[in-house]
């Protein structure tokens, strides 16, 4: 294995420092193989994110696990978590032990399957939860996302049950009866723009309701892509109270609003939708103060005929995992520890990602990245690793550079590239 020499790296923000790297892990001293000149670059502990799609099985033309592990390597990702919503639907041990080994033969990230909440994620019957995590995967969260786990008795059921194994239950929240036709946030936008809006009630109303199950159960709730100024205050007080309730918030609903909507380009319809402007600044400061914990793509890749219609035909998401870090900077700016911890150490350890998330002492494993924060980048979508072209960010300038990615040692990204 080839030893590293990281020179004049500032290590989270700090002073400029060398890290060696040397069989895997950050070694104390020795002689190294080649070195990389870091000077002016921020190392940071590898990101993880915890709310991935990568499509296989069954739609490997929107992105596959490969192509999803290249462009989250380029990210500065070295984990991620790959949702259930593929085709078969990973609700079984056989499905969820696929993915995990089509990540383990890529090599770029570590690609921790999540498990489906309920069998074919159609809200009826709970999956096979108990042989998903006993599985080699060794899948501790479930979620049905794209869908709301809406029966609060099921819900109740699949927070008992993972309660035994210490899972997570990451929750969807979105009340289905709701937003039934919804295209858009409800709001001054959707009736000026004449479509069917998705109130944020629909959201809250569901939050409120799984951390007072929770709560009752004693057992780990998730929330996915939470989009509200309530539901930020419901999450608050839930935490006042000692629930075990983690939360997550994405790129876009940091930066975007429910006005880019008014272009009817169908690359700004995602779910839960862009919301409004004091919304964004209620996620920031939630996400500052820690109420929010984490930083989660939702990297959604699409292709091209369900993305490039029109706006009510168009399937929701957008890519994320090659621009997720430049647009936190542009929101956070070089707030580096606050970066590390929602990014890195938080998502690893509600995911239980041992290795990932962790300092970068002597005798850790290697999980990095090395980051340029004077470089301005503007983006193409046609030079992206994922499969799919779905960014919203096309032609925008956003700060930081992904440098180099190394995955417990091995460089998965090298002067700006993939290495394979």
């Amino acid at each position: 294995m080839t030893s590293y020499l990281i020179k004049g790296v500032s290590v989270v923000g700090g002073a400029p420092t060398d890290l060696l790297i040397a069989d895997g892990v950050i070694a104390e001293g020795g002689r190294a193989d080649e070195t990389i000149d870091a000077a002016g670059l921020v190392a940071l502990p590898g990101l993880v994110d915890l709310h991935t799609h990568l499509r296989e099985p069954g739609r490997e033309d929107a992105e596959t696990v490969e192509t999803g592990s290249r462009a989250a390597a380029l990210g500065g990702y070295t984990a991620v978590c790959a949702m259930a919503n593929t085709s078969p639907v990973a609700d079984t041990a056989g499905v969820v032990e696929q993915v995990w080994r089509l990540g383990r033969e890529a090599g770029l990230v570590d690609v921790q399957p999540i498990g489906a909440v309920t069998v074919g994620l159609a809200g009826r019957q709970l999956a096979e939860l108990g042989a998903m995590a006993t599985s080699a995967a060794k899948v501790r969260i479930f979620s049905d996302d794209g869908f709301c786990v809406a029966d609060p008795r099921l819900m109740r059921r699949a927070l008992e049950y993972v309660k035994a194994f210490d899972g997570i239950i990451a929750q969807h929240a979105e009340e289905p009866r709701l937003t039934e036709g919804a295209q858009m946030h409800e709001g001054e936008v959707s009736t000026r723009l004449g479509l069917t809006g998705w109130p944020a009630v629909a959201e809250e109303a569901i939050i409120a309701r799984d951390v007072l199950l929770a709560e009752h159960v004693g057992s780990r709730l998730h929330v996915c892509h939470v989009s509200t100024a309530g539901s930020v205050e419901v999450l608050r007080q839930a935490k006042a109270r000692g629930v075990r309730v983690t939360a997550e918030v994405t790129p876009h609903h940091l930066l975007l609003t429910d006005e880019l909507a008014a272009s009817y380009d169908p690359v700004y319809k995602v779910n839960p939708p862009l919301r409004t402007a004091a919304d964004v600044q209620a996620l920031r400061q939630a996400l500052a103060d820690g109420v929010i914990d984490i930083v989660a793509t939702d990297h959604a890749p699409h292709a091209v005929e369900d993305k490039e219609c029109e706006w009510a035909y168009a399937r929701p998401g957008m890519v994320g995992l090659e621009t997720a870090l430049p647009v936190v900077l542009s929101v956070l700016g070089e707030q580096w520890e606050l970066i590390a911890e929602r990014m890195s150490r938080a998502p690893a350890r509600i995911a239980g990602l041992a290795g990932h998330g962790t300092d970068l002492t002597a005798g850790t494993p290697a999980n990095l990245t090395l980051v340029d924060p004077s470089a301005r980048r503007v983006v193409d979508p046609g030079e992206l690793a994922s499969r799919s072209r779905n960014t919203p960010y096309a032609g925008t300038t956003l700060p930081g550079r992904i440098v180099a990615t190394f995955l417990r040692g091995e460089p998965t990204v090298l002067d700006g590239k993939a290495v394979k």
